[in-house]
């Protein structure tokens, strides 16, 4: 259960009280990055009480309108149960629930000689505080958080420079995304050579394949060439797990192959503590 996200479904408008019903109960099942929603239909039709077909439609609409993504599937007794994500970039884009702003400086008169200090008209409280008063100013930014701020923008920029040309629409919905997928922990540098590798793959789409860079960053397709860098990242290391258990075996086993073995991987074979540096020196070579 994430309280981030039950909260954030809460102060937006999904358009009925049966779409509200069934996000906040998908909020309820999701962890804090909106992802690891396993539920069936079902399930979702006997806790909120609503119909089936209610919620069936509901889903569809939500899938369509990128408020929920599929992120993969969970088999259960009766087949298979969907993984859901909710997409919070795009529920944080829907109509607040939240009041105006109450105007502050509440008098009898059209204008307002002073400050409203607490002044009452017929029983009624005026303004807690003064327009000026410091919880009513916003402070400036910093020069810290400007800096951020334009490091941040430099970074999105670059990243959005990678996608295909022709193919880049809403400039400013899409780097808003970038830098929400950054903030939530994603490596730029990973980001980028996702977004490469999906403009290499895509190179000789036809028209009707073109996905455009604001739904492409909103539906997080990105995450398809995350999966693929972490593979190959574990691919690597499993690569070079076994290449130092070889040279291992050939100081323990005193092997002739050990002449060829450079100074720099037998410090990395001490430092992981595959030999000692009295097996190194038994061979001939210097730890």
């Amino acid at each position: 259960m994430s309280w981030r996200i039950a909260n954030e479904c809460a102060e937006r408008r999904f358009g009925s009280a049966a779409r509200k019903q069934i996000i906040m109960f998908l909020a309820d099942k999701a962890s804090d990055d909106g992802s690891g929603i396993w539920c069936s239909k079902g399930t979702i039709q006997r806790h909120t009480e609503l119909s089936e077909s209610t919620v069936k439609r509901t889903i569809i609409d939500f899938l369509r309108e990128g408020i929920l993504i599929e992120t993969g599937r969970r088999h259960c007794k009766n087949g298979y149960t969907v993984i859901y994500r909710i997409v919070l970039e795009r529920v944080a884009a829907l109509e607040p629930t939240a009041e105006p702003d109450i105007q502050t400086g509440v008098t009898v008169d059209p204008v307002q000689p002073d400050p409203g200090t607490g002044s009452t008209v017929k029983g009624v409280r005026g303004s807690r505080w003064t327009p000026n008063h410091p919880k009513t100013i916003r402070k400036p930014p910093t020069r810290r958080r400007e800096a951020a701020d334009e490091v941040e923008n430099i970074e999105a920029e670059k990243i959005l420079a990678a996608y295909p040309e022709d193919r880049i629409r809403d400039r400013r919905t899409s780097l808003r995304l970038i830098s929400a997928a950054v903030k939530a922990g994603v490596e730029p540098d990973d980001l980028l050579q996702a977004v490469k590798a999906y403009a290499k793959e895509s190179e000789g789409y036809t028209r009707s394949k073109v996905c455009f860079s604001d739904n492409w960053f909103k539906m997080r397709r990105w995450e398809k060439g995350l999966a693929q860098i972490q593979a190959d990242r574990e691919k690597a290391c499993e690569v070079e797990a076994k290449g130092r258990s070889r040279l291992a075996s050939w100081i323990q086993e005193r092997h002739p192959m050990c002449r060829h073995i450079t100074n720099r991987q037998i410090k990395d074979l001490v430092a992981v503590k595959l030999v000692t540096p009295e097996q190194v020196r038994a061979v001939g070579l210097q730890a």
